[in-house]
């Protein structure tokens, strides 16, 4: 038996947007599109719908599989959107393979997500802002994209409100490496450390390390702050992988405090990304008033070589939602959000005279509003 829903129904994790919300929102796109030109960053429309693999590809399988998908014609399977990144990689490596390097591409896309319900609004599509830089290995690279993050949360008003937690995913790797971990032990580990369980991390790495070395583990996850995190974690870790990843984070922090931003910016080595194509630096970006993080972004290297093409790459995408909703917000501070323009009222007995005078005023920029109350035919 077949269900249906009532037509009056919109599916559960969808919705409208309208008035000042819906205006808000194009606005926020509309800037940070400017900002990401004024980068030299090209637009970018990616496919809406996309094979499955490709996602899996570069997503890694479990995140992929909250994708809304279907099967096409030919039986392949397919997927609504659930992440922009992954889709510009293919076109850097296919589309743009003989662009001069480096490519900076900018993009304004909803995406398509099945969810868990939580507590938080619960919503399976969301719009995101995003922007990547593809063929530059330097770090030079990371410290535009951070510039360019920056800039962003300036330009809305948010950058007295905002913290953006720093780590380098190498750290974790460098030490998954040294206690020779399988990839499912590796996996029961990033667990441990996102819930940021010190105390069963430390019983789970006893079987792997010495009662010394878990504990001088387990503490990683408890240090987030600025500099002294560095010197602290460097004390704790003997492995050149991860020092060398704890190295690259103290040259790019010398850099934000010479630029005067460190008030924005902390250190978090506990904070471990679930996407896989990260191999680098990762970031995240919260609000103060956000239910959650508003962005976030990092280094991924090795994505693109899924077509053919290995080649460096960072970036970062910010929710389109979460920042309206903070900026609605704090509507008596931004100074984005503005009432629409008082509308002329016209009236008129006929139709040929009220649309004249609508025609003059609309060609002025003035916004009308027809009353068809007494107009004839």
């Amino acid at each position: 038996m077949s269900m249906s829903e009532p037509l009056s129904k919109i599916p559960t994790g969808m919705r409208y947007y309208c008035g000042a919300e819906a205006r808000l929102r194009r606005v926020i796109g509309n800037t940070l599109v400017t900002i990401f030109d004024g980068w030299s960053y090209e637009e970018i429309t990616t496919p809406t719908v996309d094979y499955y693999s490709l996602f899996e590809h570069g997503m890694g399988r479990a995140q992929a599989h909250h994708a809304f998908r279907f099967t096409d014609t030919d039986g392949r399977m397919l997927a609504l959107r659930p992440d922009v990144t992954s889709l510009v990689a293919r076109a850097a490596a296919t589309l743009f393979a003989e662009r001069e390097r480096p490519l900076r591409l900018c993009y304004v896309a909803p995406v398509f997500r099945q969810r868990p319900r939580s507590n938080v609004e619960w919503k399976r599509e969301s719009t995101q802002v995003g922007g990547e830089l593809i063929g530059v290995k330097a770090s030079v690279a990371e410290m535009e994209i951070l510039a360019i993050v920056c800039e962003v949360l300036e330009r809305l008003g948010l950058d007295r409100h905002c913290s953006i937690t720093l780590n380098d995913v190498e750290v974790f790797n460098g030490i998954a490496e040294q206690l020779k971990l399988n990839p499912q032990t590796r996996n029961e580990m990033r667990e441990l450390v996102d819930t940021r369980n010190a105390a069963d991390l430390e019983r789970f790495l006893s079987v792997y390390a010495s009662a010394a070395e878990s504990q001088a583990f387990a503490r990683l996850i408890q240090l987030s702050g600025q500099r002294k995190i560095l010197s602290d974690a460097h004390a704790l870790i003997s492995n050149p992988r991860s020092r060398a990843a704890l190295d690259r984070l103290e040259r790019l922090w010398s850099v934000i405090e010479s630029l005067q931003l460190e008030d924005r910016f902390e250190i978090d080595l506990g904070d471990v990304s679930r996407l896989d194509y990260y191999t680098g630096l990762t970031f995240k970006i919260f609000v103060r008033g956000a239910g959650a993080r508003v962005g976030g972004g990092g280094r991924y290297d090795g994505l693109t070589a899924s077509f053919g093409r290995s080649e460096p790459a960072v970036g970062f995408v910010l929710e389109l939602d979460a920042l309206t909703d903070v900026l609605l917000a704090r509507a008596d501070e931004s100074s984005l959000i503005g009432e629409a323009t008082v509308a002329t009222q016209l009236k008129a007995d006929n139709l040929r005279d009220i649309f004249v005078a609508a025609r003059k005023k609309r060609a002025l920029g003035e916004r009308v509003w027809v009353d068809s109350s007494e107009v004839r035919p």
